[in-house]
Formats: structure tokens, C-alpha cells, sequence
């Protein structure tokens, strides 16, 4: 098998093609721009999240194979999770933020992650209309790269909790979530679509904390790691709300409960702020 380095040089590679396809789609200078949006379990899904899927599947299968390595993707997945998988498997959404991609507000994205054993080692998470890519491997740091290079990148550091920044989704919103945010020490909040946004908003130090709350429905593997990744190796933190690691390529693609992203210096502190929050909530 390729170094861990060669395989990331060709997820970046397969990130800044699959960038162009969705700006592409989103300038409406497609071959054929027609989105023909539909919606599956209340979601949509659009052309461009099939056509970037099967591009980004198809480039990483023929420069990797498929004997070390199992493939998950948010369009292909159903097919292939009762499949005996490697022990290392790309877990892939070609189109985080949807929505926000039909809205046109910017704040969509791509993830890459590769993960062995449950965790993340590898993750790109590309951001077309920054044309920016955010990039980490397990104990490699994060780096932001544009069409001209890279250099490491860094969450924010030595804020009062009172002013750490919330980036909060325009969707996806419930009560108990609703009463979280108004409870929590920090009151500054920024609207962010697409988990990957939000996360590279804290990786730009334009927020620190994000907060996810499953109600009904809970984000999948494929919206949070290749997100956690690149947060973490930049210094930040991506947890249960009960201080557990995150698990990938189990038995469940949900990511059930509470979760929280932060730049890592008050991340216990807004957990167990968090917990008893909703057992205030709840009672």
C-alpha cells in the first residue's frame, strides 16, 4: 500500500477536481446546469452530488484499487454496509450543505476522510467557493491550501469562555438545541451552512465552538470526519458531549446525541454546561 503522504497527495489532487465539478454546477456553466433536484427522507439531492460522487469514486478507486480499501459514499453507502470492509475505509460526501448549494449562500462543501480502526487518519475537507482545501493526516497537523500552496493552520486561543463564538446551522434546528444556544455562556452566534463550513469558520478563527444535537434525524459518518479531523490536528477538540471520541464505519452511520466541536480551551467546561443544560431541558 502507498505512504499515508502519496494517498493524501491524491485525495487533494481528487478534492480540487470535485471542487470544479460543483462550481461548475453552481455557476450554471455545466454542460447541462439543470440541478434536477429531488428529495430522499426529506433531504435533496441534486445531479451534482451523483456526478461529483461517482467522479470522486472512481478517481480514488483507480489510483488506489480496491483491495485495501473499502469505499463509502453519502449517494453509494446502502450497497455497501453489509459488506465484510477492510480495515481502512474512505468514508465520502460529495456535497455537504446541499441545500445551501441550491440556495446559492456559498456554504457547501466536500469531505474526505480515510478511516482506520473507527477514527479518522486522513481527511480533506474542500471548500469550492473560498477555493480552499483544509487538510490533515493523524499527528500531521492541518493545513489550508489555495491554487498557490499551503501552510499550517490554527484554531483561536486565549478567549474568555463569554466570548467564544457559536457557528450555528440556518437548518437543522430543534427545542432542545434552540435552548442550548440560549444558555450557553457564550451568546455570540454566526449562521454557517454545511458541517464542513462551520468547521473551516473555526479553523479561519472566525468562530470556536460548534454544537450538533440529534433530534429526529442525527448527521451521518460522512458530515463529521473528515470535519473532526482537520479541527483537531489544528489544535481543536470534537467530542461527545460526555467527553467520549467519536466513532466512524460502525454498525450505525449516525452520530446520535450531542457533539461538540470548540478550539479546545473551554471544551470541558461547555460539555458538562451542555449535559445539565438538557437534563434542565428535558425535566
Amino acid at each position: 500500500m502507498k505512504d499515508l503522504q502519496e494517498i493524501l497527495a491524491i485525495a487533494r489532487e481528487v478534492s480540487w477536481g470535485a471542487s470544479d465539478i460543483l462550481r461548475s454546477y453552481y455557476h450554471g456553466t455545466a454542460k447541462d446546469p439543470n440541478l434536477d433536484v429531488q428529495y430522499k427522507q426529506n433531504e435533496p439531492v441534486t445531479v451534482a452530488d451523483v456526478v461529483v460522487s461517482k467522479y470522486i469514486l472512481e478517481k480514488l478507486q483507480a489510483a488506489l484499487g480496491n483491495e485495501d480499501f473499502a469505499y463509502i459514499s453519502e449517494e453509494t453507502y446502502k450497497s455497501q454496509l453489509s459488506q465484510e470492509s477492510p480495515e481502512w475505509v474512505w468514508i465520502i460526501d460529495p456535497l455537504d450543505g446541499t441545500r445551501d448549494f441550491i440556495q446559492k449562500t456559498g456554504d457547501y462543501a466536500i469531505h474526505i476522510a480515510l478511516v482506520k480502526d473507527k477514527r479518522p487518519v486522513l481527511a480533506v475537507v474542500a471548500v469550492p467557493e473560498t477555493e480552499k482545501l483544509y487538510f490533515a493526516t493523524k499527528g500531521g497537523g492541518t493545513f489550508v491550501e489555495t491554487r498557490n500552496g499551503f501552510l499550517p493552520i490554527f484554531v483561536s486561543s486565549g478567549k474568555r469562555v463569554e466570548d467564544l463564538t457559536l457557528v450555528v446551522s440556518r437548518s437543522h434546528r430543534n427545542e432542545s438545541l434552540e435552548y442550548l444556544l440560549k444558555n450557553l455562556p457564550c451568546q455570540n452566534h454566526k449562521s454557517v451552512g454545511s458541517v464542513g463550513c462551520k468547521i473551516a469558520t473555526i479553523l479561519e478563527q472566525q468562530a470556536d465552538i460548534y454544537i450538533s444535537l440529534s433530534g429526529k434525524s442525527a448527521p451521518k459518518d460522512w458530515d463529521i470526519a473528515a470535519p473532526e479531523l482537520v479541527l483537531t490536528e489544528a489544535g481543536g477538540k470534537f467530542t461527545h458531549f460526555d467527553g467520549t471520541a467519536l466513532a466512524y464505519n460502525t454498525d450505525d452511520i449516525n452520530q446520535w446525541g450531542g457533539l461538540l466541536a470548540s478550539n479546545g480551551e473551554h471544551h470541558q467546561l461547555l460539555c458538562e454546561t451542555a449535559e445539565k443544560l438538557l437534563v434542565q431541558f428535558a425535566g
